[in-house]
């Protein structure tokens, strides 16, 4: 049996203008990143003399959108590109060359059906939402992308859009872990001397491996060998998440999404080795504030921001937050004169697995062999079927307000 595939679909108030997308999520590879591509369907009687445009753009938001600090808005235009789509424009330029399931819908469409091509450059951040307080109503911190089509008399910079026949949908980019072969495992390695103890205390930390995919356990191994006088006991490990926010402040947050107290310890002149799995998930940290996301909380398959990885060329300042994790061993040596905290640090990436998944990449993947792939399902692009996307679109009594 053929693998199920949900096309979502939008109609502006007016039904003059209608936006098909077979994605909301846009994978960056390295690079290059997944073009954003569609169907928009028109209905010229309506339209008359106006021409239809579509626009990507890209987001930074520090609270509200009415929020401003000495008439500054907190908002920031990241990447903004606009392209003409009906009437389809006559400039020479060689057509792009769609998908499969756009070339579908191209011909399930009918006549008044026409494609979109936007592409996406690799130096733009990923998708990503502070979760805000329960008090914290409508306002955001976030790096959000939007598709936008709309009608118009004029050009898309000097064009004032009725809403009435405007269709804006949010989107995500995410960034997927590329596929090695062999991953070296990351270790950090200490060794602490005390007061009135002649031999240290060495400790070693060592990961699996570098990066790790959301939902997997994250796998440490713990070894010791306490030469010293010191007892060492209370032995716990974390996962910390780290997000600085770059623009327009300096803020950091540093929230642990996992945690295990072992009780194990070490007595003097003991060796001891261990092996610890932790999971860092947003089930348990669902109403922690300053938490960063790859989706909003509200839908289902939202999971904890993936790692930032910013090539060496792109400005940080641009990039909105940056976000990474890493491993925090902390443990008490107890010795004559008091206690000493120990601590051992070590950073991994927390991201996406390379490759499409689930049922709609197995779809995609048919599609993309030149199989058949006839059941296609219309799906209205509304919050109760956008599960991960931040910034989703209201419903058409709360459009004219703040999204939240």
């Amino acid at each position: 049996m053929s693998p199920k595939l949900v096309v979502f679909k939008k109609v502006s108030r007016d039904k003059s203008v209608a936006i098909y997308m077979a994605n909301r999520d846009f994978v960056d590879h390295g690079d290059h990143v997944d073009p954003v591509d569609g169907v928009i369907v028109v209905d010229p009687l309506q339209l008359r003399d106006k021409r239809v445009y579509v626009t990507l753009s890209c987001t930074f938001r520090y609270g509200r959108r009415d929020d401003d600090v000495m008439g500054v808005a907190l908002q920031r235009d990241l990447f903004a590109l606009s392209r003409q789509v009906y009437p389809p424009p006559v400039d020479g330029s060689p057509p792009r060359v769609g998908g499969p399931i756009r070339e579908k819908l191209l011909a399930k469409l009918g006549p008044h059906a026409f494609p979109f091509f936007l592409e996406l450059p690799d130096n733009l951040p990923n998708s990503v939402t502070m979760q805000p307080a329960p008090s914290d109503v409508g306002k955001k911190c976030a790096v959000e992308f939007q598709v936008k089509a709309f009608c118009a008399d004029a050009v898309p910079q000097h064009a004032a859009a009725d809403k009435r026949s405007c269709v804006e949908l949010a989107i995500r980019k995410i960034q997927r872990a590329p596929a090695r072969d062999v991953e070296a495992s990351p270790t950090a390695e200490t060794t602490f001397h005390f007061l009135l103890s002649d031999r240290p205390l060495a400790v070693k930390l060592r990961l699996a491996k570098e990066t790790f995919y959301h939902g997997e356990p994250v796998c440490a191994d713990v070894a010791m060998t306490n030469s010293s006088n010191r007892t060492v006991k209370d032995i716990s490990l974390s996962v910390e998440q780290v997000t600085n926010v770059i623009l327009y402040s300096d803020d950091k947050y540093v929230k642990t999404v996992a945690r295990e107290e072992s009780g194990d310890g070490a007595a003097p002149g003991s060796s001891w080795i261990k092996s610890y799995a932790l999971y860092p998930r947003l089930e348990p940290n669902k109403e922690r504030r300053g938490l960063a996301l790859d989706g909003h909380l509200k839908h289902q398959d939202t999971n904890l921001a993936s790692s930032s990885v910013v090539k060496p060329e792109v400005l940080k300042e641009l990039q909105g937050m940056l976000v990474s994790y890493r491993m925090l061993l902390k443990m008490t040596a107890a010795g004559p004169l008091g206690s000493s905290e120990v601590r051992v640090e070590l950073p991994f990436k927390l991201m996406h697995p390379g490759g499409p998944a689930g049922e709609r990449g197995a779809a995609l993947m048919e599609l993309a062999k030149g199989s058949e792939c006839d059941d296609i399902t219309f799906q209205d692009f509304k919050r109760s079927y956008l599960r991960g996307v931040i910034g989703e679109d209201q419903d058409d009594d709360e459009e004219e307000g703040d999204r939240d």
